[in-house]
Parts: C-alpha cells; structure tokens; sequence
C-alpha cells in the first residue's frame, strides 16, 4: 500500500469542537487542507463563521460552521441535531473544546472547578453519547470512525502552575478515553487521546508571554509545538494508518514528559 493512502482523510466527515482559535483550529486547518469535510464549532458565532469561511477558501476540502456553547447539555443536543440534518454519518469526532482556571489552592472558586470538570470531561462525554449513531453509520471494519479527545500532559505530570481542575479533568479524560475504546470497539470505533505539550493558543499565551524561554529550555527538541504537529498527530489517528490504534493516549510534547533532570 502506497504511503499516501495510508493518510487519507479526502472526503471524510469532521466535526472539531473548539475548532475556532488554538489547537482546535490547527486540526481542522490540517483536515481541509487535506480535502476533509469539517464542521467548526465555537460559543462565537462571528469568529466560527469567519473561520469558517477562510479555511473553504484554503481547500481543497471545506469547512462549515455550526456555532454552540457545550457548557450546556442543550446546546450539545442541538449541535448534534443540526449536524444530523445536514450528514447521514461522521467519521471523526474531534473533542477539543476547553477551559482552563489558575488560582491559588485556598482561593480556587467552585464555580471554577465546575465550569472546566463540566466542558473538559463531562460534555465531552455528552456529546461524544449525543454522536454515536453519526459515527456508527461511518464505522466499518476496513476504515473505523475514529473519536479523538484532546487531553494535555498536565494531565499525566505535575504542572507547575495551580490548575487544580484542568489537570484533574485531563486526567479523567485519558481515563474515560481508555473506557471508551474498550466498549466502542466492537461497533468499530477507535477513541484515542492526544496530550499536548504546549502550542500557541489563547490558553497558552499568559504562560508563553511570562515563561516561554523556561518553558522551551525544558523540552528536549528545543521548541514549542506546531499546528503540523497536532495536525498530522490527528490525521494519523483518523486514517488507515491508526485504524488499529486505540485506547492510546499520545504525548505531543516535545519530549517534556521525558526529560532527563538535570
């Protein structure tokens, strides 16, 4: 088989939540540009569409936008709904939407802890509950429909920053990640998750701002991530080459999780 194919993502069906600014919008810039078909989602509607808009110029594949804010259970139900109305089946399911919260342990808000644990984990398992028939209709076995659950290695060291919740829901979701797999595989549906070193998005840019040159000095390649990086992590996934993968949870990161200490 010829190296290419082994890739090819061409006239696939994606949905990327978060797929408006940051990681998100770097996997689904790398699935149009590789001639998928990808829906966006974002709480803004401007800023999806716009982005929308650019990345089917880019081509060859197209990009769609279908606004929704996942914090609620509503919204999830209706992304899916408009979604159903538009595709008989979806082979990939991007789960990229987050947030994240820094505070001090003795001020960390409840409100905050339960704002990230609800969109990191729990709508992810919402909609990911919400997709299954799109993707069951996609599945088979020479080409699974392929779940992809965007983790962070906060989620598997110890960050240093108080992100109390963010790295919790991290690490709960490359766990539901591996439950998942176990019980999709037979209606052949692969879910992995990708734990991502740091890359430029808006979640990072207060860290980068203030840390960046610490932060690059402690990955072993010497530098932060790019969107080809995460792109390719993620087509890789959704292709012929990673149909017999599943229930990984893949570090991009550089080598940061095994650096050697000094």
């Amino acid at each position: 088989m010829h190296t290419s194919s082994l890739f090819d993502v061409k006239n696939k069906v994606v949905l990327v939540t978060g797929g408006s600014r940051g990681i998100g919008l770097m996997i689904a810039h790398g699935f149009v540009v590789n001639g998928a078909k990808v829906y966006i989602s974002s709480r803004s509607a401007s800023v999806c569409d716009k982005v929308a808009e650019e990345l089917s110029k880019l081509g060859p594949g197209q990009c769609i936008s279908l606004p929704a804010d996942l914090q609620s259970i509503e919204e999830v139900n209706r992304l899916v709904a408009e979604l159903t109305k538009r595709e008989s089946k979806v082979h990939v399911l991007v789960n990229n939407a987050g947030a994240t919260w820094g505070a001090p342990l003795e001020t960390y808000p409840d409100a905050a802890f339960e704002k990230v644990m609800n969109l990191n984990l729990k709508r992810v398992f919402s909609l990911t509950q919400a997709m299954l028939p799109l993707l069951d209709a996609a599945a088979s076995e020479k080409a699974p429909a392929s779940i992809i659950n965007i983790g962070s290695v906060d989620g598997i060291h110890v960050p240093t920053l108080e992100t109390y919740a963010y790295s919790a829901s991290k690490a709960a979701l490359h766990q539901m990640t591996r439950v998942l797999a176990g019980h999709l595989g037979h209606r052949q549906i692969t879910c992995n998750a990708i734990a991502p070193g740091p890359f430029e998005s808006k979640m990072m840019a207060a860290t980068l701002r203030d840390f960046g040159e610490m932060i690059v000095g402690s990955i072993p390649l010497g530098r932060i991530g790019l969107p080809e990086d995460i792109a390719a992590t993620c087509i890789y996934l959704a292709s012929r080459a990673g149909a017999y993968t599943t229930g990984a949870v893949i570090p991009v990161d550089g080598g940061s999780l095994v650096r050697a200490k000094a």
